[in-house]
């Protein structure tokens, strides 16, 4: 099985912000949120070890929503039965994009992302059961080194631009450490920036940062922090809509906003790059 499965993600859009921020288009990934990239890569990596059976393995993960909507279109790709594992709050939208994909919920607590990771640990004892552990997989901060940050890089390079600074918020930490990495390798000098919402862990709105970022992401590693209330990230997300006809997600709100107090406050001798991490009709 080893060299027939082919993994390949198309590049998705460098699009200008402002003067100073650009920010990376990800709603064009194939269900629409950065997830994708993770999830096709770590599912592949899987394949050819022979992890994963078609027509045959069961799939679990615990998700906030977007790893779940990307999991289970590969799931349903390779012939996998897949039961995410999510907590109540999240959006009903990403519930009903991944059921249209035949995968099954199970709702745990609000914001009891402890308890999603227990459950999808005990059904993970079953014979022919895996996942992608994406808090706690190193192959997700893999995933951003080896392909997300040299495709930044490249198209950096192409439009000749001066590279000072990565904006982001952390979900489970693996984009923002595998671009820390590959910047950290490379000798770049761009400052790695932490979008993180105002209210705290398990009080804010912003779907998708801070689910289990501690477990991938190095903090003290970080150049400096960010704090985003929900409101602003919503009231940025709506204004970016009406501004570009682009709807984005909450958390490309939250680091939009991130980004534009970075470049206020630390006034950079270059361009800001951060993500816009999903659609923002699963949000609606």
């Amino acid at each position: 099985m080893g060299g027939s499965i082919q993994f390949r993600m198309l590049p998705t859009p460098l699009i200008q912000i402002s003067e100073q921020i650009y920010a990376k288009f990800e709603a064009y990934q194939p269900t629409g949120s950065v997830k994708d990239r993770m999830v096709n890569y770590i599912f592949h990596l899987a394949l050819e070890r022979g992890d994963i059976i078609p027509h045959k393995t069961r799939i679990y993960e615990a998700t906030s929503g977007n790893t779940g909507i990307s999991l289970s279109s590969v799931a349903a790709r390779y012939g996998c039965p897949c039961t995410i594992i999510m907590p109540e709050n999240m959006s009903v939208q990403r519930r009903q994009m991944m059921k249209a994909f035949g995968a099954q919920i199970e709702l745990v607590g609000h914001n009891a992302f402890a308890d999603a990771l227990a459950r999808r640990n005990r059904l993970l004892e079953q014979e022919d059961a895996w996942s992608p552990k994406q808090f706690e997989n190193p192959e997700n901060v893999a995933c951003h080194m080896t392909c997300t940050a040299p495709e930044i890089q490249r198209q950096v390079l192409e439009k000749g631009l001066r590279w000072r600074g990565f904006v982001h918020g952390a979900g489970t930490g693996g984009t923002m450490m595998g671009i820390k990495r590959y910047i950290d390798s490379c000798h770049l000098p761009v400052d790695c920036v932490l979008t993180v919402p105002d209210e705290g862990a398990h009080d804010h709105g912003i779907q998708g940062i801070n689910d289990g970022a501690d477990f991938l992401l190095d903090r003290d590693l970080m150049d400096a922090t960010i704090r985003v209330p929900t409101s602003k990230a919503i009231q940025r997300m709506k204004a970016f809509a009406r501004q570009t006809g682009l709807l984005v997600g909450i958390s490309s709100g939250a680091n939009l906003v991130a980004a534009e107090t970075y470049v206020q406050t630390f006034k950079p001798k270059g361009i800001i790059i951060t993500m816009l991490c999903d659609r923002g009709e699963r949000y609606i």
